[in-house]
């Protein structure tokens, strides 16, 4: 069945500005803080003090304003839970990544791209400018266009953005409730003799994942499991003492295929979470050997089956054909 798409959720009184959004601030409706502060700015000022002056700057500029889109003044009332509105600076200077992503499929909803290893999903941390989404709301003047879903900046692949906002819920849904169907290809060493992970024999693998705040990379923890993974080994380099493995996600939490293949004491090749942690600077001849090779989903606005594939290749992979006389890049069925 064909489903409208609903409202647009409220939109912030700022438009996208080089390919960045504006930041949304909230204003806290705790009684201690709303006696401290009649007015907005003084809140502001005394959150960022540090940014004290370029705050005040951005305020005489006009490009400060509330959630009802008036710009602040210093005579701004404070109002609890209340939002401000501003475009924050990036970064003076970021790492240039020298790959882009090429554009798989586009139509008035969707754009579907093949993301390239080193590239983060969009602004986080260091990286704001050097990401997916910025580069390509720019270079295809889309300022609108927004994640369905997100790839680790190591991880290339298959990902998919949304081109309005008025179907960006029904999407994003459809990734929440994991009806989405993605396999994910990555080159690790062989298992040893008598290992579970056996060629052309599938293991899941459940276990609870949990990513703290401030903590470099997920861990596993005690608990009722929370991510699910099917790992198959679909063809074997000898020579070189790697594999390369299918693996189908069936929950999506941070980290989980790397965790997952670590767990097996197969370390995704070039990982530097996994086995030890490394904080290395890019090494752009060694990526990490994990691609988003396809991404499968019945359509929550035409009900049609869609079905989008990388064009990549794992650089590590020799191309060896598997032993099973399968092709290791397309799942039974398709």
């Amino acid at each position: 069945m064909t489903r409208t798409p609903g409202p647009a959720k409220h939109r912030p009184p700022l438009p996208v500005r080089d390919g960045l959004n504006p930041t949304r601030i909230v204003l806290p409706h705790d009684p201690a803080v709303v006696v401290r502060f009649p007015y907005a700015l003084d809140y502001l000022l005394d959150r960022f003090r540090e940014d004290a002056d370029r705050l005040l700057e951005k305020v005489a500029q006009g490009e400060v304003v509330t959630g009802h889109g008036e710009p602040l003044t210093p005579t701004t009332p404070y109002e609890p839970r209340g939002f401000l509105y501003l475009y924050r600076d990036p970064p003076a200077h970021e790492d240039p990544i020298p790959f882009e992503p090429e554009v798989l499929h586009r139509d008035e909803n969707l754009l579907v791209v093949d993301k390239p290893h080193f590239l983060a999903t969009m602004p986080r941390g260091r990286w704001v400018r050097e990401t997916a989404l910025v580069r390509l709301r720019v270079a295809l003047d889309l300022p609108e266009l927004s994640p369905a879903h997100r790839l680790d900046r190591g991880t290339a692949g298959v990902l998919v953005l949304t081109v309005r906002p008025e179907v960006r819920g029904a999407y994003q849904e459809a990734f929440a409730r994991r009806v989405v169907r993605k396999v994910y290809e990555a080159v690790a060493p062989l298992p040893e003799p008598g290992a579970r992970l056996a060629l052309g024999e599938p293991v899941t693998l459940r276990n609870r994942i949990v990513k703290r705040r401030g903590v470099t990379r997920a861990e596993e923890v005690p608990g009722e499991p929370n991510a699910e993974s099917l790992i198959t080994l679909t063809a074997v380099d000898d020579a070189r003492g790697l594999g390369l493995y299918r693996l189908e996600p069936h929950t999506g939490k941070t980290h989980q295929l790397r965790l997952h293949m670590a767990s097996l004491g197969l370390p995704i090749l070039h990982d530097p979470f996994w086995p030890e942690l490394r904080s290395e600077p890019d090494d752009f001849d060694r990526p990490l050997q994990l691609l988003s090779r396809s991404l499968e989903l019945t359509d929550p606005l035409s009900g049609r089956l869609r079905r989008f594939e990388s064009r990549r290749d794992l650089r590590e992979w020799t191309g060896e054909p598997a032993r099973d006389g399968s092709d290791p890049r397309i799942p039974p069925g398709n």
